[in-house]
């Protein structure tokens, strides 16, 4: 027999049992909110309910905060790789709008709060920082429309290897140490190495030339090589 789906109504009694137990007083359909929650003087808690996370539920749960900060979203607790991410995501996301979280496993009717409502304070990341000032600053030019999809994106690290194509383009096969000079590419001989790509073949010890991939790459970049070459 396939399980029914659950419903908003089957969350209430679990999130109901879990605020009494915590001293509040609680009802459901309060004005605008799904569930009230009050205990002597303090801020009432406000809990807005869906089956699953969804831009409607948190839209409900900001509005709400105009009313109070003690705000949290109420969903099924899923199972599975999907439902792990998609919590952690949304965690993350709760996290920055400063609402809480409460989970309810409807197996057994147990609710369990994993995120509580808190301004929020970002986290600073200096080495994603850092690493993104550096890509900025190697990046010769604009080469990529902003909102393109990562395909084909044109990295500092495509344009040094296509510095090595155009080189070893017009100078035929060259030892690494040459193509980091003659390319200015510090790290030449290690992205040849790696070839990444495919572009490039060694043909003896330290020295590397163009593979068929390569040749191929010379017309795919064509307006990037030339961009490039002008700068």
């Amino acid at each position: 027999m396939a399980e029914s789906k659950p419903r908003e109504t089957d969350l209430y009694v679990p999130v109901k049992t879990l605020l009494e137990d915590q001293g509040y007083t609680v009802k459901g359909e309060v004005g605008a909110a799904d569930i009230v929650a009050v205990r002597g003087e303090e801020d009432p808690v406000i809990v807005e309910m869906k089956t699953g996370f969804s831009l409607a539920l948190l839209h409900q749960a900001i509005d709400r905060q105009g009313m109070s900060d003690a705000v949290y979203v109420a969903v099924p607790r899923g199972s599975g790789r999907a439902f792990a991410v998609s919590l952690r995501k949304n965690m993350k996301l709760c996290r920055r709008l400063g609402l809480g979280i409460i989970v309810v496993r409807l197996k057994d009717g147990m609710a369990e709060i994993l995120l509580d409502p808190a301004p929020y304070k970002p986290r600073k990341a200096p080495r994603k920082k850092a690493r993104l000032l550096r890509e900025f600053a190697r990046l010769a030019g604009d080469p990529n429309t902003g909102g393109a999809t990562r395909r084909g994106i044109v990295t500092a690290y495509r344009q040094d290897a296509l510095r090595c194509l155009f080189y070893l383009d017009r100078n035929g096969p060259t030892k690494a140490a040459h193509v980091a000079e003659g390319a200015r590419v510090e790290k030449a001989r290690r992205l040849m190495a790696d070839n990444h790509y495919g572009w490039f073949d060694r043909v003896d010890t330290g020295i590397y030339a163009l593979s068929p991939n390569g040749c191929r790459a010379l017309g795919d970049y064509a307006d990037e090589i030339a961009r490039i070459a002008a700068q």
